[in-house]
This record gives structure tokens, sequence and C-alpha cells, in this order.
């Protein structure tokens, strides 16, 4: 049977708007994709992206209701003639919201449920080949309940996946995944392309990633393509991206303002270096690396080193003692997500609770919260033991900011939203302190909109003021940055490094390694539910072997430094083109600690 020419994808003047919406989500889209390509859409909270790709899997106007017009092609069908159901043989849909896809009580029952469903003979050996395809066969016979985020996610790539579909679409692929097993992802989606010859579709905030592995870049705004360009081109433009709030790859940023220093220039007229691999090439170039350390090397370096001294002084604000936590499974088999944690937080300890999926970090703060007790050992919570208060009591003292943003709002509107604790306890003047927190967290103008339909960013910035609301002593937060566009992200990281008025300790469980450098003052690396380290962030990025273990990569920034010998760790851009700019005016000899830890992945 002879190839077909003709695009997998082919969109022609597509226009879409919601129910009572008062201007179009899509507008005169004009898009091709072609068998086996590589495409990454990218645009801010609310610019079109996911109300786009359900065009090509007949969610809209199927299931979405809305006005649709223009024409629609998707692997030789017209999708206004085809159902959800047709369409998904051919168009395989992974949801940023992928919890609610998953349907089945187990991973195995999870990823043969679409092929047993269409009839497919052969839906075991389906559902086996995906579940090993993605590295899930020890995963097969857990229940869903049982898994981490990450874990529910790579289940629903693997359901997906069982149909053989010739377009996959993956809506944040990288979200709430440890930032090793989310390369695992990609790489896996590239072996789907390379070798089976699939079509692949991100949508992506991450930038980096699309440097990696993508091949194109449509960028969405207001509902429109802007362009489509190819990745290195695309990433390039700098200015533009940042316009529309889209931070490129770090290492493209550092390179920008390195020619912009040598040359007193704006854009380069050449593309800029956009992969890790790129950029070391161009900084070798330039001999950076057998200056850098010359610079940065000797007794400082040592001492950045050393790390942060711990306190003693105060009594600790929440202390774990030999804590032990789990659940029983089905059959009654005790199984341990903590095994014997001994930790102290103290106030002023901004925490950055990191671990691979699994490891532990939302079971340590929900023991925190108080929602659950630990079954050997005791925590105590601004001097209460949990096993000994109830959760409500310790709503007092806790304030825990959910994963999922959209499982906190209980109201029909964000303003009733943030005012029901206040409300509840009876707090006298609370309108007055609840108008001033939505001002100063920009949500005056949304405080009358249902939580549960505010974009992703609005989301968290309305969760956040939930949880000042309460005026706890210790706030925590499990994956807060998940999913934002940059704006969003710098919007969220900028709130929690300022006051956070009644906060004393705030902990924040993340798989974000660029927040991780740029708010934490502790680290606390969670791994097979113990805590593998307890150290400052440069010591952190300083040791690949624990990095390795416990599922993490360092910001992309502190990689190019270690791909240069950069040491000690860089965390952040400015720091980097500080210290690289510092390099370059000085004629030194080269300086290389013989201890060096790498830091690379």
């Amino acid at each position: 049977m002879p190839q077909t020419t003709e695009p997998l994808v082919a969109l022609s003047n597509v226009g879409f708007r919601y129910p009572g919406a008062s201007s179009d989500a899509l507008q005169g889209i004009d898009l091709t994709i072609e068998r086996g390509a590589f495409v990454a859409v990218a645009g801010t909270n609310g610019s079109g992206k996911s109300t786009l790709c359900k065009t090509l899997n007949g969610l809209i106007p199927n299931y979405y209701v809305g006005d649709l017009t223009g024409d629609i092609r998707v692997a030789g069908l017209t999708a206004a003639e085809e159902t959800v159901s047709s369409l998904s043989k051919k168009v395989a849909y992974v949801f940023q919201d992928f919890e609610n896809q998953l349907v089945r009580p187990t991973v195995y029952e999870e990823v043969i449920f679409a092929p047993l469903n269409f009839g497919y003979p052969d839906y075991k050996e389906r559902g086996e080949r995906a579940l090993a395809l993605l590295g899930l066969s020890h995963l097969r016979d857990r229940w869903i309940w049982q898994l981490s985020g990450g874990q529910k996610h790579m289940t629903a790539l693997a359901a997906a996946l069982s149909l053989d579909p010739d377009l996959i679409i993956v809506d944040e692929p990288v979200a709430q995944l440890d930032p090793q097993r989310a390369r695992l992802v990609y790489d896996k989606l590239k072996l789907l392309r390379e070798q089976h010859g699939k079509t692949i579709l991100v949508i992506e905030h991450h930038t980096e990633f699309i440097a990696d592995y993508c091949d194109r870049v449509i960028l969405m705004d207001k509902g429109a393509i802007r362009w489509i360009k190819p990745v290195r081109e695309a990433l390039s433009r700098v200015e533009e991206l940042a316009e529309l709030h889209i931070l490129p790859p770090q290492v493209t940023l550092a390179a920008k303002r390195t020619l912009e220093e040598e040359r007193q220039e704006g854009e380069s007229a050449l593309p800029y270096p956009v992969t890790l691999g790129e950029a070391a090439e161009f900084y070798r170039q330039r001999d950076v690396g057998s200056r850098l350390n010359a610079v940065d090397g000797g007794s400082g370096a040592q001492a950045i080193l050393r790390g942060t001294a711990k306190s003693g002084a105060q009594e600790p604000v929440v202390r774990f003692d030999n804590v032990t936590a789990g659940y029983k499974t089905i059959d009654r088999t005790p199984h341990r997500v903590l095994k014997n944690v001994s930790l102290e937080l103290r106030e002023g300890d901004r925490i950055a609770l990191v671990g691979s999926n699994g490891a532990g970090k939302s079971t340590l703060l929900k023991l925190i919260s108080g929602i659950r007790r630990p079954s050997e050992g005791s925590v105590t919570v601004c001097g209460f033991r949990t096993k000994d208060v109830s959760p409500e009591r310790l709503a007092d003292y806790v304030s825990y900011i959910y994963q999922q943003p959209e499982e906190m709002f209980i109201e029909d509107n964000i303003r009733k939203d943030i005012s029901y604790f206040l409300k509840a306890r009876k707090h006298p003047g609370y309108a007055e302190l609840v108008d001033g927190l939505m001002e100063r967290l920009r949500l005056a103008g949304l405080a009358d909109r249902d939580g549960r339909l505010l974009s992703g960013g609005q989301q968290r910035r309305a969760t956040l003021a939930i949880g000042l609301a309460m005026r706890p002593t210790v706030m925590l937060l499990d994956e807060p940055t998940a999913s934002l566009d940059a704006l969003s992200r710098r919007e969220v990281a900028a709130m929690l490094s300022g006051e956070l008025g009644s906060v004393k300790t705030a902990v924040i469980a993340t798989h974000d390694m660029q927040l991780v450098a740029e708010w934490a003052n502790r680290v606390i690396v969670m791994h097979n539910g113990e805590v593998a380290l307890d150290t400052d962030k440069r010591t952190l990025f300083s040791n690949s072997e624990l990095l390795r273990q416990a599922g993490l990569t360092p910001p992309q920034i502190t990689q190019l430094g270690d791909a240069l010998n950069l040491y000690p760790p860089c965390l952040s851009v400015d720091e980097f083109v500080r210290r690289v700019q510092s390099a370059l005016k000085e004629e030194v000899p080269a300086w290389k600690p013989s201890n060096k830890a790498s830091s690379t992945s």
C-alpha cells in the first residue's frame, strides 16, 4: 500500500467561541502538520493552545460545545464528521488534568481499557507493550490511588499509546514529573517518532525541552497563530517571546547577554544557542572554561560550599521524631511511604522538598498538616502532637495548598473561598483582611469569578490568598509552579519570596529546580521515603551522584557552568553572566579543584 503524502493535520480558517464568551478562543487558524513531525505549541496561559488541540480529537465541538467554523482534517478524516470515539483511534490525547482520564482501578486495567472496549483481540499485548515502553511494568498491578502524581501521568500516557495512534498530543508532558522522569517521557516520545513513525504534538512551557526534542514551534497569541518557525529560530526571538511572557532556555538568555556585552548591540544576526551542547561550544570558543575557575575558585568557593549552618537556638516549629507512615494495600499488606524520618523545621526556613515521584514529599506535607498521621513516631507542629489534635485545630497554624489548585475552591467565587476560613472562625474585620489580600495578589478584578474557571496562574494566586487568609505559622505548598507559563511562574515565585505575613516556616514540594535555586535557603532531598540529604542548594547541585539517585537535574544554567568546569555551581543566569564577564576581562591561568563534584546529568 503506497504511503500517503497528505499532511496528517490540516486546518483551514478554523475559529471557535465558547458559549457566553465575548471573544473567539480560536480565530483564523491555518495549520499543516506533516507525518512524523515533532511540534511544540507555545504561548501564555489562555492563548488558545489547549483549545486548538481539542479540535483535533473531536472534544471540540462534540464535548465542549460552541461555535466552530472552518475545516479540520486529521489522518485523512474530516473531524466534523467523526465522533470522539472514532477519532481516538487516530489521535491520542493526554490532558493537562490527566487524573480525570483515569477510569479503572489498576494500572494494567487502565492501560488495556481502550483496546479492550474497541474489540481488539490483542488488547492484552497492547497493554503490556505500552507499559514496557514507558518503564511502568513494575507498576502493572498497582492501584491507581496508590500512585504519585507523576506515576498517574505516565499511566495516562501508556493508556493513550495502547491504541497505536497516528498522532499523540500531550498537554504539558512534564507537569508533576521529576526532572529525570520528565526527560524519560520526552525520550519515549522521541522513540515513538523515530522508530514507530508517530507524529508528536506537545503543549509546553518548558522551552529547554522544546529545544532538545522538537522540530518546529507554533506560537499562539490571543487565539491566533502568531507564527510557525524552526526551533532554533523560534527560541532565538528572545524579545518577542519576553513580550508574550515566554521564557527561552536559560542558556539562550545567557548567550544573548554575553553577545550584547561583547558587541554592544541588540539581537544577533545569527540564531543563539538553544541547547546545552550548543551553549557549551559557544563559550568554549571564547575560551571561557579555561578562565572561569581562576576568578571564582579558591577559599571563597569552599566557603560557599560549606552550606548554611543550622541554628539550634530556637525551638523547632515542626519536629519529626522517627516517623514512619504509609498505608495498607487492598490485601492488607503494609506499604511504607516514609521510613524513620527525623527532622526539625525552624523559624526562617524556606525549605524546598525535592525528590523523585513517589519519594514521599506529599506524604510529609500531609503529616505536617494533620491530614495524615504517622503509624510510628510522632510529628509535633507549633507545640501540638498531631496525634492528639484534629486537622481542624491544626488549621489555625498550618496552611496546606494542594497540588491541584481546583481542589481548594468550594464556593462559587474566589472572594467567598478566601473568606471561608476567617468567616467560619468568626474573625473580626475579616472582610478588610480579604480585600487587602485580593488587592495585594491582583485578584480584585476576579473577585466574583469561580476559581475553577480561572487560568492556571490566576488559580495559583487565588489558592495562595486562601492559604495566607488563614494567617498560618507554617505554609505548605505542593508543586506551586506546575503547568504555569513563565509570567505566572515568576509571579508565584515573587509572592513566595515576598512578605508572607504570619508565616514563620514555608515548605514547598517541587520538581522545579529553578524555583529551588531562586527561593530556597534549605533543601531536603527525599529518596525512597527517607531523608537522603538536608543541605543548601549549592551543595545539592554539586552532588551529582545524589542528584542522579533522587531523579533530580540541576537548572540548565548550572549544567552549563559544570560543562565549563565552573565551580562552585551557578544558580541563576545573572550570576553566570556576571562570572563569565569577570573571567573574560582577566587573563588568568585555569584553576580546577581536584575535589569538584560534577553536577551534569
